[in-house]
């Protein structure tokens, strides 16, 4: 067994938050990923994303503290849920600073990288399941931004939002009002090499942080979206592929993994610590 049915008081290192989706049963839920005591890759689903209080909402690379159990409705190995079916109990109990802290996180997100795409697929379809893992590239070729067929949530999503329902109200009876996250209209992508392959492979991003840039650069550039999408190119592609190390968070795709689909992982993350300069041996 990959991990035990139960986790009491885990102690969590968020290191994937994805965008975050609307859901009838939960609100508007986000997919958290993380290493249980920096270790073992555990998910984090659903997370009720509205109802946690502001002290509550950890960013990327907090400490976090709750009771989980496994995720029965889900197959993969390493999910997990809210012990008590809703997330008012989680804790942050610390978080990586910003001194040295590249170098702390790299001691815990690097524990084990894989480079191969067709070994990490091949653990996804047998015995164990694997769906989540930290994977570095032998190649970044492009980064893709590709239209939303869809400009808009579902309409039956954007009329659940405007109701209330038991996870709208708080401890103290308060109602909470609901804001329906922003759909992003485009899709991003990197187009990679992997060790061992002689073609590129494209995978979609789906963490929360380039979502949130793009919203920015939005707003920066007045609407303009040209703008915006040169602006968000500028940091995933010339910023990092300059300047970076690029390793990508994976995590497979809930339904591709279920039906057996050839490629069924997704960009959930990008890890990018700065290069490390190499000294010269001679002077």
């Amino acid at each position: 067994m990959y991990l035990p049915q139960e986790l009491n008081k885990a102690h969590i290192l968020i290191v994937v938050k994805t965008y975050p989706l609307p859901n009838s049963n939960y609100g508007e839920t986000v997919c958290t990923a993380g290493l249980l005591d920096g270790k073992k890759w555990v998910r984090i689903h659903p997370i009720s994303w509205q109802v946690l209080n502001d002290d509550q909402k950890y960013p990327k690379y907090s400490w976090i503290e709750l009771d989980l159990v496994r995720n029965t409705s889900d197959f993969r190995q390493e999910s997990y849920k809210p012990r008590m079916g809703f997330d008012e109990h989680i804790q942050v109990i610390g978080k990586l600073g910003t001194e040295y802290a590249w170098e702390a996180r790299k001691q815990f997100v690097l524990g084990e990288v894989f480079t191969s795409i067709k070994g990490l697929i091949d653990l996804a379809k047998g015995e164990t399941k694997k769906s989540l893992a930290t994977f570095k590239p032998a190649e970044i070729c492009d980064f893709l931004i590709e239209e939303e067929p869809e400009k808009d949530w579902k309409e039956k999503w954007i009329n659940y939002s405007k109701q209330t329902n038991m996870f709208d109200i708080s401890s103290d009876g308060t109602v909470r009002q609901k804001r329906l996250v922003r759909k992003l209209p485009y899709r991003f992508k990197y187009k990679f090499m992997a060790a061992g392959e002689d073609r590129p492979r494209e995978l979609t991003i789906q963490d929360w942080e380039i979502g949130a840039l793009f919203w920015n650069c939005l707003k920066r550039a007045d609407g303009d979206t040209e703008m915006a999408k040169k602006q968000v190119r500028q940091r995933y592609f010339d910023d990092f592929i300059g300047n970076r190390e690029i390793y990508l968070f994976l995590g497979t795709h809930f339904v591709y993994h279920r039906k057996n689909a050839p490629d069924p992982f997704l960009i959930i993350g990008v890890f990018y610590p700065p290069k490390t300069e190499q000294l010269p041996m001679f002077r």
